[in-house]
């Protein structure tokens, strides 16, 4: 009779030191030590938030999952391979913006509207042939050399028309290069391209030419900037220090998102110093205009005379 009591007990002293060690392996270095040594628990148990005051400011910033600091990391996320792109683009162009969103039909059809233009400064990528001191091929020694841009001999050039940096610059084929004083239209221009005209038919001070530079003309356009009729630019000889860099190569449609964007902020993206400048007509975009540079600091806006392009800066076809 009094075996069953102790057994009874005995049983209950083994549950009691089952239910001990049980608590006592909650804590056990085995289980992960007690709970308030670790930021982060496992099973059924809550996360610890992280909090400014524990973690400090940038761990906070970094781990946090509060919404609003979610999206503020992926602004920066996004602003900062934006950086790194610009960067290294320019490292290997050299010019800033290395990119122009052409905005006009001017150079159709071997630049058309929207189109995105990586540009590189003139010392660099020089072709075969170029003007001495300048880096730039024209049409006239590409034909010689076989140097080509764009599917045609020599550079195509974004420069300030009249080296007015106030105006949106113009992005064209340069042509041939004249020295000071000379009758060009005589000497150099294309009689298919010139047709009648003579010297003594344009501003006294383009022809014969005021100082040495570039004669240009936009692909598509009927007739030379300097002509200062029909399609063109309307600007005086191209000196070499207003050229500010060659078109590469073009990336198709990508530069009508910065285009888009302009159209919608109005300009604020890249605000212009002026206000929206009427390119010189072209047969394929009579009347045509240009607007402000594109990705706010990386490209911009150029022009052509009759065409237009914006850059991730600004210049005109």
């Amino acid at each position: 009779m009094s075996g069953g009591p102790t057994d009874t007990s005995s049983g209950s002293s083994d549950d009691g030191v089952s239910d001990g060690t049980a608590q006592d392996g909650a804590d056990s270095p085995s289980r992960g030590g007690p709970s308030n040594t670790s930021r982060t628990k496992s099973g059924d148990e809550e996360t610890v938030p992280v909090t400014i005051e524990d973690d400090g400011v940038v761990r906070w910033f970094l781990r946090s999952d509060d919404e609003n600091v979610l999206f503020a990391r992926d602004v920066l996320s996004s602003v900062a391979v934006v950086a790194v792109i610009g960067l290294i683009l320019f490292g290997v162009s050299g010019v800033w913006p290395p990119l122009v969103a052409v905005e006009s039909p001017s150079m159709d059809p071997n630049m058309k509207t929207g189109d995105l233009i990586f540009v590189a400064e003139n010392e660099r990528f020089v072709g075969d042939g170029s003007v001495a001191g300048t880096g730039v091929v024209t049409l006239e020694n590409g034909q010689e050399s076989g140097y080509e841009k764009f599917n045609n001999s020599g550079d195509v050039i974004v420069f300030q028309p009249n080296g007015n940096e106030q105006k949106t610059p113009i992005i064209h084929r340069a042509h041939f290069w004249v020295e000071e004083d000379e009758n060009w239209v005589e000497t150099k221009a294309d009689e298919d391209i010139i047709g009648g005209i003579t010297c003594a038919d344009i501003d006294n001070e383009i022809c014969p030419a005021d100082h040495a530079g570039f004669i240009t003309k936009g692909d598509a356009n009927s007739n030379y900037d300097q002509v200062g009729r029909g399609s063109g630019a309307k600007t005086t000889v191209v000196k070499s220090e207003w050229v500010t860099g060659k078109a590469m190569f073009r990336i198709p449609w990508l530069g009508n998102i910065r285009l888009t964007f302009d159209k919608l902020l109005g300009g604020m993206l890249a605000p212009s110093p002026g206000p929206a400048i009427d390119s010189a007509s072209s047969p394929a975009a009579p009347g045509a205009t240009v607007s402000p540079p594109g990705l706010a600091g990386v490209t911009g806006l150029a022009a052509c005379g009759g065409g237009a392009v914006t850059a991730i800066g600004r210049r005109r076809n």
